[in-house]
């Protein structure tokens, strides 16, 4: 007789790296066979840009555009048939730099910052939707993206621990040699 049982198999963990073909930019990526988390460089101009166009004024926009901005995608992979609950808190997510530890920046450091500065209320708002929620729960086909921010300088390498957790138990990857992108100005492509 089989007995069912509710042990949770580990999964293959992958990392990558390459070039995003819809940004033609770099991007990291981890791949378990539940989650996909997937950070793609944001240019600092563009970044600018963005922001400049949301209301805020042009030295609050380079206060983000210097500040190492991702694009981030997380999804649950996860089938109906093998569901799998996934959660996240950018919260635990650990940067390495030259044999430091280091939080990000999220929502809720920004939020304090804005409000010190006395930011345009709208542009505040603009922000706080632009960026990856802090903390979130996907079911199995759930996805969600925003910016990331780390707080560094364009240009800076470091590697980053990411944490999720799968069915309540904690699950992390590092992905090495994570790379700001540089402060260069490139045109749009039309293509």
């Amino acid at each position: 007789m089989l007995l069912a049982t509710n042990i949770l198999l580990p999964l293959l963990l992958s990392t990558s790296t390459g070039m995003d073909e819809e940004a033609r930019l770099p991007y990291w990526e981890v791949r378990d066979g539940t989650v996909i988390i997937r950070l793609v460089q944001r240019l600092p101009d563009q970044t600018r840009g963005f922001f400049l166009a949301r209301g805020f004024k042009p030295a609050e926009a380079e206060v983000i555009a210097q500040s190492c901005v991702f694009q981030s995608i997380f999804k649950n992979t996860s089938s109906q048939s093998t569901p799998a609950m996934i959660q996240y808190n950018l919260r635990e997510w650990t940067v390495h730099l030259k044999g430091q530890r280091r939080g990000m920046k999220t929502r809720e450091d920004w939020k304090q910052e804005w409000q010190a500065r006395r930011a345009a209320k709208p542009a505040q708002l603009a922000f706080e939707w632009a960026l990856l929620p802090t903390h979130q729960q996907f079911g199995p086909g759930d996805d969600n993206w925003g910016m990331s921010v780390f707080n560094l300088k364009p240009g800076t390498e470091f590697d980053l621990e990411v944490v999720w957790n799968r069915d309540g138990r904690r699950q992390n990857a590092k992905l090495k040699a994570v790379r700001c992108a540089p402060d260069l100005s490139v045109e749009p492509n039309s293509q």
